[in-house]
Order: C-alpha cells, then sequence, then structure tokens
C-alpha cells in the first residue's frame, strides 16, 4: 500500500468519524493535488437536510473553492466508502485524476460494485481506481454505526 494513500485514507477516517456527532453515516472524504488536502468533509445529510451533502460532493466543493475552478485535474479523492452515482459522476466531471477509496459498496457503489461510472469509456473522462485501502478500518466503522442505529431503533 502506498505511503501517501494510506496517510490520506486516515485523513479521511477521521472526518467519517466526525460524523458521528451529528448522527451521520461515518463517509469521509479529501481531495489531494500535490500532497496537501485541499477539501476535506465527512456526510452532512442530517446536519443540513440536504440530499446532496455526500462527503465526496462536500470536500469536492471544498476544493474548487481552494482552487477557484471547477475542474479538479490532477487531484485524488480519498473516500472511506466507494462512491454512489451521483459522486461518481461529480469526479467524472470534476476531470479528478485519481480516486481511491476504501470500502466497497455492492449496494450502491459506482466505482466498480453496482456499476462503474468512473471508468465508463462512453463518458468524455475516466478516473483511475485504486479500491480497499484501508478497507477493514472503513467497512468496521460502518458496521458499528448501523449496529448501534438498529440497537437505538
Amino acid at each position: 500500500m502506498d505511503e501517501l494513500d494510506e496517510r490520506m485514507m486516515r485523513v479521511a477516517l477521521d472526518e467519517a468519524r466526525a460524523c458521528l456527532s451529528w448522527g451521520d453515516v461515518p463517509v469521509g472524504a479529501v481531495v489531494v493535488r500535490a500532497g496537501e488536502v485541499i477539501g476535506a468533509s465527512g456526510n452532512e445529510r442530517e446536519r443540513r437536510q440536504d440530499p446532496t451533502a455526500h462527503a465526496e460532493i462536500e470536500a469536492l466543493r471544498q476544493a474548487a473553492h481552494w482552487t477557484g475552478r471547477w475542474r479538479l485535474d490532477g487531484c485524488t479523492v480519498y473516500v472511506t466508502l466507494e462512491p454512489c452515482a451521483m459522486c461518481a459522476g461529480a469526479m467524472v466531471l470534476a476531470r479528478v485524476d485519481r480516486l481511491v477509496f476504501g470500502a466497497a459498496d455492492p449496494k450502491a457503489g459506482f466505482a466498480g460494485s453496482l456499476g462503474d461510472l468512473v471508468q465508463d469509456p462512453r463518458l468524455n473522462h475516466r478516473v483511475e481506481v485504486t479500491s480497499g485501502v484501508l478497507a477493514e478500518e472503513s467497512s468496521e466503522l460502518l458496521r458499528e454505526f448501523f449496529a448501534e442505529r438498529r440497537r437505538v431503533d
């Protein structure tokens, strides 16, 4: 495993853990350019009551603001859970170079599981994908969150 990938995934895991304080699904994302974090967020759907406030979207927005442009070429997105269709599509549209994710999402993942939007040859851009980085830690965080939710409900 690449040292930078592991280090940045740990930052994404910290963002995911922060979501627990406001009761959101613990998914974290960071956008990195030239080894520097230029966007970082956890899920904020519950906090904002916004269905688009996924960790990836929030981190991409921060990165675009930081760079002053919507094109995020030269960037890598690190996310603890395989992106959904919306987030995968946003990465393609933002021209992100690379996606690194932890846990696969067989029910909603669009970076190879349910579909593969990030590498669809019909689109004008494809994102390089590295999967499984700190997958067990990412999965365990989600398992604990949902187990706790079932106990409460």
